[in-house]
């Protein structure tokens, strides 16, 4: 690992916490007057394991005005369920789990766009195949993971070639699942995300596909409507939203030093992390809705409800909520 001098890493931790000064500054001066009363606020948080709430000291930041309670997750699908029973406060996914909730009357609302890395979700296919196209993989097994961008990305790809589910044999499996299927030759492609990729790759897996041009990179903050009806809590998961953004900042400025630590965290090797740093799309950042990421979210739903993966067309924009995007202006 490349050590950064102290100095320099703190002279950067310094200049994130001036600019989270300058953002708090924008809000209105009602909703700072009423900062004294986060203290009594309790801010229920969906993360994943190794996410960004791992590494707030490591970015520099103090502890936020108000209660911090974290729950793990291990899927975004499981976040929106919670946030939609109420016993989560805020959390994120990407724009493929809420559009499940929406004929349920989800109270969940959107309320920040993520916009990450597209090309560590990939078609794989093993070692030594020959399959050169997607058209190839007609009659073909082709593991996935159901109600995911996974599902999505396989989706475009099949419709591209003028293919369906029908053509195929989709096998639904869990990340986990999906790479020790795909390691013993039970697929012949598999449509997969994060660093499993990595790990297959070093066994000689070969990308056939990457979701660059495919996937919009949204991935989307959500949080229960009655925490955003509230001014205490709004405010307190606004700060939220900046400490994210500040992590991320952190992240992209040292990439050694969050590998290590990753890796500590997980027991994944350093270098898989820094490997899907490296070949990452674009740099993690949180800015606000906007038309075309209501547009995006649509196109998928549409998608899905063609396919029958829903069972009729549903319109995604009540789900979104601006009253935050001033906090990521």
């Amino acid at each position: 690992m490349t050590d950064f001098q102290f100095d320099a890493g703190r002279r950067h931790s310094l200049g994130l916490l001036s600019g989270a000064a300058l953002a708090l500054a924008s809000w209105p001066l009602a909703a700072r007057a009423a900062t004294a009363g986060l203290s009594d606020i309790d801010l229920r948080i969906a993360r994943f394991k190794g996410d960004n709430s791992y590494f707030l000291k490591d970015a520099g930041l103090p502890n936020p005005p108000y209660r911090a309670n974290y729950a793990e997750f291990s899927g975004g699908n499981l976040i929106v369920e919670a946030i939609s029973a109420g016993s989560i406060d805020v959390g994120g996914m990407s724009e493929i789990p809420p559009i499940f909730a929406v004929q349920a009357n989800t109270p969940l609302r959107l309320v920040a766009v993520l916009k990450g890395d597209v090309n560590n979700q990939v078609m794989l296919v093993p070692k030594g195949s020959a399959i050169k196209d997607v058209g190839e993989l007609k009659g073909k097994r082709i593991g996935y993971v159901r109600s995911t961008t996974s599902h999505y990305f396989l989706l475009r790809l099949l419709r591209e070639k003028g293919l369906g589910f029908s053509d195929v044999t989709p096998v639904s499996l869990s990340p986990q699942d999906g790479l020790a299927a795909f390691q013993s030759g039970q697929l012949d492609a598999w449509v997969v995300y994060g660093l499993v990729v990595q790990f297959a790759q070093a066994k000689g897996a070969r990308v056939l596909k990457t979701a660059n041009g495919y996937l919009s990179g949204n991935y989307l903050m959500a949080a229960h409507k009655d925490a955003l009806a509230d001014p205490l809590r709004r405010e307190a998961i606004g700060i939220h939203l900046q400490r994210e953004q500040q992590v991320y900042q952190w992240q992209t400025a040292h990439p050694d030093l969050w590998a290590a630590r990753a890796s500590q965290i997980t027991g994944v090797p350093s270098s898989i992390f820094l490997d899907e740093f490296h070949q990452r799309s674009t740099d993690p950042r949180l800015v606000k809705i906007d038309d075309a990421a209501i547009k995006s979210q649509q196109a998928v739903a549409d998608l899905f409800a063609d396919n029958g993966v829903i069972p009729k067309r549903v319109n995604v924009a009540p789900l979104w909520d601006k009253q935050l995007n001033s906090v990521l202006a």
